[in-house]
Order: C-alpha cells, then sequence, then structure tokens
C-alpha cells in the first residue's frame, strides 16, 4: 500500500488472453486504495469475470491490415478512439496507463503519449504482439510473462520488467496446495480444455488416444472435458463406445475446482492457460494453435516443456496414437506424474500480480520506487542453470 489514492487506465483487446491479467490488476490495484478504469472493445466490456467496480469504457480500435480501405479505416477508427481516449484522460487524470495488447489498447496507449501520461505494456505470450511491438519504443516499461521474448528489440531491455502473467485470485488461492494423490490402483484424473470455446481436434483426437492406452491406465481414467456445441454429443458417443467416465460440457463454472482435482491437463496452449498450469501445478500436453499470430502459442510451451512440466505436440502431429503415447511417458509410473508436477509448479511466478502493480505503482508518484529491472538473458541463463 502507498497511501497514496490514485487513478489508473488499464487499455486491453477483447479477449480473455488480453482481458484476465488485466482484471488482476484492477482487483489488486483497487486492493490498494486506487480508481481503476478499463479501456477495451465491445466484446471486452461483456466478457465474463469483469469486476464489477470496474467501469469500462469501449473506443473504436480499428485493425491496420494491407488492403488499402481496410488500413484507412483503420487509422480512422485509431485517431477517433485517441481523440475519446485523451477527454477521458482530461476527467479521469490518470497517473498511467497499462496496455495489455490487442487493436484496442492502441488508442489509449496513443492517448496517453500524446498527453504525457506515463505508459507500461504488459506482455503476455513469448512472442511481442503487433501492438505491443509497435509501442514497445515508446512506453516507458515492457512487463513480461517470459525470461526470453522473442519479437522484442534487444536495445529495448534496459526498460524490460520480468513479472510473470497475473492469474484469477481463486487459481492463484490453489498454489500451497499439494498435487492430488496419484497411485498405481488410483484415479487418473484428466482435464481436456481447448480454450474458451474449446477446440474440435480435441474433440477428435483425445477419446480415441485415451483408448489407446495400457488397461492400467485405461481403466482408472476420469475425464473431464470442454467442447464446442456442435461436438458434444458426437465425443459423448465416442468416450461411451471406449467406455471411458467422461464429464462433458461447453463451459463450467467452476473450472479452478477441476483444475485443483486434475492429474494432466490436455489442451491449447494459451498465455493464461500456461500461467494458471505453472500457478497450481499441473502437467500438461500441450497443442498449440497452429494459426496464433506469429506461432506465440508454441514458443509459450518451451519453457515448461525445457522443466519437464508439459510435454508438446504439433497439431500436425497430433494423433491419438501419438497422444498415447505421451501420456504413457508421463503417467505410467506416479512418480513420473508428480514430478513433472513439481517441475511445471517451479515455472511458476505467484507474484506476478503483486510484482505488475509495483510496477504500476512506481509511476506517477515521488519518490518513485525502486522496481528492479530484469535482463531477459540474464533470467534465461539463471533458470536454465537452476533446471539443470
Amino acid at each position: 500500500m502507498t497511501g497514496v489514492s490514485r487513478h489508473y487506465v488499464l487499455a486491453a483487446g477483447g479477449t480473455g488472453g488480453h482481458l484476465i491479467p488485466a482484471f488482476a490488476l484492477a482487483v489488486e490495484l483497487e486492493r490498494r486504495g486506487h480508481h481503476v478504469a478499463l479501456v477495451t472493445d465491445d466484446r471486452g466490456a461483456k466478457i465474463p469475470g469483469k469486476p464489477d467496480f470496474l467501469p469500462a469504457h469501449v473506443l473504436p480500435a480499428g485493425r491496420l491490415g494491407k488492403n488499402p480501405l481496410a488500413l484507412w479505416k483503420g487509422l480512422r477508427a485509431i485517431w477517433q478512439g485517441r481523440a475519446m481516449a485523451l477527454r477521458l484522460f482530461e476527467s479521469f487524470e490518470p497517473s498511467c496507463v497499462i496496455g495489455f495488447g490487442g487493436y484496442p489498447a492502441l488508442p489509449a496507449l496513443l492517448a496517453a503519449r500524446s498527453a504525457k501520461i506515463p505508459t507500461v505494456i504488459h506482455e503476455q505470450n513469448a512472442v511481442l504482439g503487433r501492438v505491443n511491438r509497435f509501442l514497445a519504443k515508446r512506453v516507458n516499461a515492457i512487463a513480461t510473462a517470459y525470461g526470453e521474448v522473442e519479437r522484442l528489440d534487444p536495445k529495448l531491455w534496459g526498460k524490460v520488467h520480468r513479472v510473470g502473467n497475473p492469474v484469477r485470485p481463486e487459481v492463484l488461492a490453489l498454489r500451497g496446495d499439494p498435487f492430488p494423490e496419484f497411485t498405481e490402483d488410483g484415479l487418473f484424473r484428466v482435464l481436456v480444455t481447448g480454450g474458451s470455446q474449446g477446440a474440435s481436434v480435441l474433440s477428435e483426437v483425445v477419446p480415441d488416444g485415451l483408448a489407446m492406452l495400457p488397461p492400467s491406465l485405461r481403466h482408472r481414467l476420469q475425464v473431464t472435458q470442454q467442447c464446442r456445441p456442435e461436438d458434444l454429443e458426437a465425443v459423448r458417443a465416442r468416450y461411451a463406445a471406449h467406455e471411458i467416465p467422461a464429464e462433458l460440457g461447453t463451459y463450467f463454472e467452476d473450472m479452478q475446482g477441476r483444475l485443483a482435482a486434475a492429474h494432466l491437463f490436455i489442451g491449447r496452449a494459451g498465455a493464461s492457460t500456461i500461467a494458471e498450469l505453472t500457478a497450481v501445478g499441473r502437467p500438461a500436453i500441450l497443442i498449440p494453435l497452429p494459426i496464433a499470430t506469429d506461432d506465440h502459442q508454441a514458443a509459450n510451451t518451451r519453457e515448461m516443456v525445457a522443466a519437464g512440466g508439459a510435454r508438446a505436440i504439433r497439431q500436425t502431429g497430433f494423433t491419438p496414437k501419438e497422444l498415447a503415447k505421451q501420456i504413457q511417458t508421463m503417467a505410467l509410473h506416479p512418480h513420473t506424474l508428480a514430478n513433472a508436477a513439481h517441475a511445471a509448479w517451479n515455472c511458476g511466478l505467484p507474484n506476478a500480480v503483486s510484482d505488475l502493480a509495483d510496477l504500476v505503482e512506481s509511476f506517477g508518484a515521488e519518490p518513485i520506487m525502486d522496481v528492479m529491472r530484469v535482463d531477459t538473458r540474464a533470467t534465461a541463463a539463471s533458470g536454465q542453470e537452476q533446471l539443470a
């Protein structure tokens, strides 16, 4: 707590990957006695999980495509959004504007720079996103979730702070709980998700892959899988045909409870997913989304895989046979899975939200707090030495 109440604006794209860490920071800043506002798009204003105290301001935010007409429309929307943000800043008077990536963040950050308001960007992925890449030279500080971030100009390392990726408080609360007991004759609980809308490739591959496991594993399975609505009945039929108990749904309210009970996670490699798996300490088989911008989901898996907490399978090689092979490698012996869980836990950065809040609080107040700057090269080298 600084003892001084200040105003902060968080600017984020309208997806969960951008907004989950923004919401976590909002909760922490509000807990410290500050006032916080959100700038986003229509999707972001309606996304579940937004704190009740957090007002959302929707600004125009065009995308910058290669088509000349689309480019002109995008630039015009960004300019309109910048003007609206400037009017918001005149009344709200923020001490700092924090961007979490996505095109809706761009007008607010440009307006803040014009108004000489300190700015911070947070990059959730292991590849610097397009908007953050454009803003990186123009902001006061760059907060990252990974020790190595591709597409980040080495000349900017001096203002990089590795803080991690903030996760929901209810998930972070699980960090102190032990890995659920996994014995040679007990249940083997598997959690499968493909992001907020599920993933059809998981629906197609996972049931058949689990059916190929040796009887010592297959007969102990208890599966929870999130599916697309259109895939639900087909997946249900596959599990029934394989006689594998499975709880299926398009959305689960208590996802943190299911994560707490899981022995193994199978799913995509979004930044928030990785952050939650490492916060709780759950081993994983990760299938990076192949169309993710700059292949950032593949980059997100590297640290966890190198530590021994996960295995990554490219979607082109994601077959039932390959999935069964990787599960056997991780789970055939109880101690192997427990070791992978511990390796995943060691990758977690549980202080991410408080460290990011400390960084944000260091702007707009006197005296400025001494926030440690992290050289990403040194961090990565140190991490590799610890894992060796």
